[in-house]
């Protein structure tokens, strides 16, 4: 065994202290199939010593990425080198070394000697970044060898820390990679400080790459150096607290600055390094000419080190997908997700890990400047230990703060504009400056909204009292949780306490064995990534089999839109039965949906046997599945029949697609009898009266029972009793009345939207529809109110009478908010577009089901300014209307 080096004074260069280094940050292990960078104009700059400033001029921001704990985007296979001019943009106009360029200067062409030069500069800066980060990782082989000559002298005193097989066994092959390390910078340093083009260095990237055998070692005895360590720490305070205060020089400036590493962390160093072999070599042949006498040692460097890394690969991989615990057992990650914790009243985001024994909640963080990542632990709780029921009855359920619906609105329409402006910018092909701004700001407001929405409590308590709240937009979602923490606490018999070690090595390792690498936000999706789909999805739930015992059954319907699920609809409870048929379709709005979930639900009916869970009763699900909402698909019109299994149970389905454009469109009127589709002049001439009978009788049945209905007006009612209601207006059915008393009062609000979203022209007319989108974005709100009340006073008499009478229906319903749920905003939001969006003539929406982004954000544009206008109306005290239109709004109710 070689022994522990001293300090690094003797052998490194005065001159070199100057560089600046990126700080590793917590233990990474990267696959081959990664394909890490060399990223140029880092916000860390690289200063080069001051005799290679001489040489060389300033150079420009450069670092290596092989000591920033960062993963790049996944990649099939290892890094491939392409020979052919083309695979280097620098190189693409010369072959070949400087002589060949001289020899042929007469024929080459200027941009290609200038290609080649740029080319061969960067080969420079490739060479600073490699020397930086040598440094680097030889003080960070420094730091592991420094407590090793004590604790060796210990060893054989009568009170030693670790034994001397225990030394041998943590530290193992460390000394040896830190001379072949210290060997390669010594000869890299002076070649690069007296650099040429012609100047040589493949040789010893040659020799490197031979001599990544003592790595073999070191990566088959990782596992057990890695557990010996927990085990020494475990048994030796002393040894803990030196394995967690490890000192790694710092090169940042002339004073010897140090910075505190864990023995975990620096033990990870290597198996990093090595993993990462390929990358240096890579960036290196790319801008290196092939003419170069180093470009044949190079490549093969790049050979055995690619030949190494297909050998170890398959006993790597295995390592970042467990972690070695006590009694030669595994922890492996089952599940991970982004969640909103709420913590004292305050939404935070986090990164839950559920693991074969334990419930671990993380915070994760950027490191400065740069996209590498890590976690810092919130809490943890062994699956022993973690109930869904509260362990002290007597304490408070934490209430949950609720966003209002206006500020979700106001977010998703700064998203939606950000988003025109982005494609705006991809138009124009401007520069990367505005758009990086136009995206860091969608990114914030995506954040945002997925920080805000989310108000369904998942609630985890553990033994020891602490009980601990997330917030969940989707119910599916919950009951996934549930399920797989239950599921593995049937493997789960002792409670146990992770010691600070542990739990930092534990945390360390989610870095690695994280499944879910991005918030879900558009602005981390792929450009080609379906933007999903825009329109409107009808749906039928015909029934369900597979039930074992008779119950009362209801199904509900989520879908994704703005990166969270939304729950859309919700059948009728069918009592007593094993094999429900519901039978009933709903109409559910797309705004950029990918996937339908479908939960199935016993309603409890008995108090005593109800599932109460976070702080609330529920119903249980008893089955839930999902199903992709594939645009090639739907893109036919006709229905598609679907059976969806739930673990026994199987629901079955028809669904069809209506694209945005085609549900949107406003029919001309080509009929004179029945209501619908007809214009409201033609049918308050035919009916004498100043408002349609259809929009008086389902105003009337709505306010006799639905005014305390949760979600009335924007739950769906059944499609077939809508359909029927329709039939009945259209033929003027004398029992239309007996009908609706027999209906849920949820189809009876269908049906007057769907009266209004028929109409062939819009209630505020096709003529005055961009005024009125014009007047509401009015800045002066003296001015706007002018416009805004001129503007309707313009309106047709019929229009103005039938608007104003809905208008007080509407504050009535908002009146019972604390009840049915349904404020302002909200009715805004159902009736803005059933009442303003203008016929087809003034209608130029896309074509496809798949839109551009551009396309759809106008269109979500165009909703969020007919929602503003009626908002606006709805919020006004009373309407001043002029004396006769008062007096006729009195009697408009008479026939």
């Amino acid at each position: 065994m070689l022994a522990t080096p001293p300090r690094r004074q003797h052998w490194v260069p005065r001159a070199l202290r100057a560089l600046h280094l990126n700080s590793t940050h917590g233990p990474q292990v990267l696959e081959p199939s990664h394909k890490p960078t060399l990223q140029p104009n880092h916000p860390t700059p690289i200063s080069a010593p001051a005799d290679l400033h001489a040489s060389f001029g300033t150079p420009p921001g450069y670092s290596c990425a092989a000591d920033r704990a960062e993963e790049r985007p996944h990649q099939d296979g290892l890094p491939y080198i392409d020979d052919s001019p083309s695979s280097s943009p620098h190189l693409g106009k010369g072959r070949g070394g400087r002589d060949a360029l001289a020899t042929g200067a007469s024929e080459a062409s200027r941009g290609g000697e200038l290609d080649l030069e740029k080319g061969l500069e960067m080969r420079r800066w490739v060479l600073s970044g490699i020397l930086a980060s040598e440094e680097a990782y030889l003080n960070h082989l420094e730091a592991l060898l420094l407590p090793m000559k004590p604790l060796k002298a210990a060893a054989t005193t009568s009170q030693p820390v670790l034994t001397s097989q225990q030394i041998e066994t943590i530290f193992f092959k460390v000394p040896e990679l830190y001379e072949i390390h210290r060997d390669f910078y010594d000869g890299l340093l002076p070649r690069v400080q007296q650099w040429g083009h012609q100047q040589r260095v493949g040789d010893l990237f040659q020799k490197l790459a031979s001599q990544l055998g003592v790595y073999r070692a070191f990566v088959d005895n990782y596992g057990i150096a890695m557990e010996t360590a927990e085990k020494c720490c475990q048994a030796n305070a002393q040894f803990a607290e030196i394995s967690e205060n490890l000192r790694v020089r710092s090169s940042k400036d002339s004073k010897d600055q140090m910075t505190k590493n864990s023995l975990e962390t620096l033990l990870y160093k290597p198996v990093d390094r090595v993993t990462r072999s390929t990358l240096v070599l890579h960036d290196l042949l790319k801008h290196t000419p092939p003419g170069h006498p180093d470009h044949p040692l190079l490549q093969d460097a790049l050979r055995i080190s690619q030949n190494f890394l297909s050998s170890i690969n398959e006993e790597i991989t295995p390592r970042r997908q467990s972690m070695t615990v006590k009694k030669g057992e595994h922890r492996q990650l089952l599940k991970d997700s982004f969640m909103v914790e709420l913590v004292e009243g305050a939404r935070k985001l986090r990164h839950v890990f559920l693991f074969t024994d334990l419930l671990l909640c993380a915070k994760l963080k950027k490191q400065g400047g740069s996209k590498a990542q890590h976690y810092d632990c919130k809490w943890y709780i062994p699956l022993t230990d973690l109930s869904f029921q509260m362990v002290d009855e007597s304490e408070a359920t934490p209430s949950i703060p609720l966003v209002p619906d206006e500020e979700l609105d106001a977010m998703k329409i700064k998203i939606s504009q950000i988003k025109s402006d982005i494609q705006r910018e991809k138009r124009a092909n401007k520069g990367s400056k505005a758009m990086e701004r136009l995206r860091k700001k969608l990114s914030e407001q995506e954040s945002l909204l997925l920080l805000m929405s989310p108000n369904m409590a998942f609630r985890v308590h553990s033994r020891n009292g602490k009980s601990y709240t997330f917030l969940i937009s989707s119910d599916y979602e919950r009951s996934e949780w549930r399920e797989s923490i239950r599921e593995q606490q049937k493997k789960c018999f002792k409670s146990f306490s992770l010691t600070s070690v542990e739990l930092q090595m534990l945390t360390n390792s989610c870095v690695k064995l994280q499944t879910v690498h991005n918030i879900p936000l558009t602005i981390n999706k792929e450009d080609d990534e379906s933007p999903g789909l825009y329109g409107f999805l009808n749906v039928i739930v015909h029934s369900a089999t597979g039930f074992k015992q008779s119950s009362s059954l209801y199904c509900t319907l989520e879908v994704d839109s703005f990166g969270y699920f939304v729950n859309k609809a919700k059948t009728r409870v069918y009592r007593d039965t094993a094999e429900p048929n519901w039978n009933e379709e709903f109409e559910i709005e797309l705004e950029g949906s990918q996937t339908l979930r479908i939960l199935c639900y016993e309603k409890c009916y008995n108090k005593s046997k109800i599932n109460k869970e976070d702080g609330e009763n529920s119903d249980r699900i008893v089955g839930k599945g999902q199903i992709q909402l594939d645009p090639q698909v739907l893109q036919d019109k006709d229905w598609q029949r679907m059976v969806v299994g739930m673990n026994g149970v199987e629901v079955k389905l028809s669904v069809r697609f209506t694209s945005r454009e085609f549900s949107l469109k406003r029919m001309p009127s080509r009929k004179q009898t029945g209501v619908f589709g007809v214009r409201i002049a033609v049918v308050t001439k035919r009916e004498r009266s100043k408002v349609p009978y259809i929009v008086r009788q389902c105003v009337e049945e709505i306010e006799r029972r639905g005014m305390d209905e949760v979600g009335i007006y924007r739950v769906s009612g059944v499609a077939t009793d809508i359909q029927a209601l329709k039939a009945a207006f259209d033929i003027n059915n004398k029992d239309v009345s007996v009908m609706m008393s027999d209906m849920d009062v949820n189809a009876i609000a269908g049906t007057l939207k769907l009266y209004f979203r028929e109409l062939p022209e819009p209630l505020f007319t096709d003529e005055l529809y961009p005024n009125f989108a014009e007047g509401i974005a009015l800045s002066d709100p003296i001015a706007k109110e002018s416009c805004m009340q001129n503007l309707l006073m313009s309106l047709p008499e019929a229009n103005l009478l039938t608007f104003v009478f809905l208008l007080d229906h509407l504050k009535r319903v908002a009146e019972k908010e604390a009840i049915n749920k349904m404020s302002l905003h909200n009715l805004a939001t159902v009736f803005g577009p059933t009442l303003l969006r203008p016929s087809e003539k003034e209608n130029k929406p896309p074509t496809m089901p798949g839109q551009p982004l551009a396309m759809t954000d106008s269109w979500s544009l165009e909703v969020m300014s007919q929602v503003q206008v009626l908002l606006y109306f709805l919020q006004l005290e009373a309407i001043p209307l002029p004396d006769s239109k008062r007096q006729s709004v009195l009697f408009s109710t008479e026939v």
